[in-house]
């Protein structure tokens, strides 16, 4: 985590949460209904997009309980799939656009990507 970022607290961690389909930056945060994670999110973080010589990289979080599982197979538009546990709150990180927060549920993140002359992932 970078100096510019300090980490949450675990008195906010139930305030400022999002259960619902959100963005930041081009990760979007997709409820989903299937197999939940079982790979804790370690106290340093998970990064899952990193950024260019990792000054934008998105760092996955949690106070309690939150599991993360990269996915090996979406082509790499599915970045993974995120389950935070009841009481728990998972943050997606990052310099520009600040904590996301997170509410218990299960989740994929994933990748954005625009049409222009061909698809592409969304530059951050």
């Amino acid at each position: 985590m970078s100096s510019s970022q300090s980490s949450p607290s675990s008195s906010s961690s139930s305030q400022n949460r999002l259960a619902g389909l959100q963005f930041q930056g081009d990760v979007a945060v997709v409820p989903v209904n299937r197999e939940p994670a079982r790979t804790a999110v370690p106290e340093a973080g998970v990064p899952v997009v990193r950024g260019q010589a990792e000054a934008n990289t998105h760092l996955l979080l949690a106070i309690g309980q939150a599991f993360f599982a990269p996915d090996r197979f979406g082509g790499g538009m599915v970045l993974g799939v995120l389950n935070v546990a009841d009481g728990a709150t998972a943050y997606l990180a990052h310099p520009e656009h600040a904590f996301s927060g997170i509410a218990p549920g299960t989740y994929e993140l994933r990748r954005q990507r625009e049409q222009a002359d061909q698809a592409r992932l969304v530059a951050d």
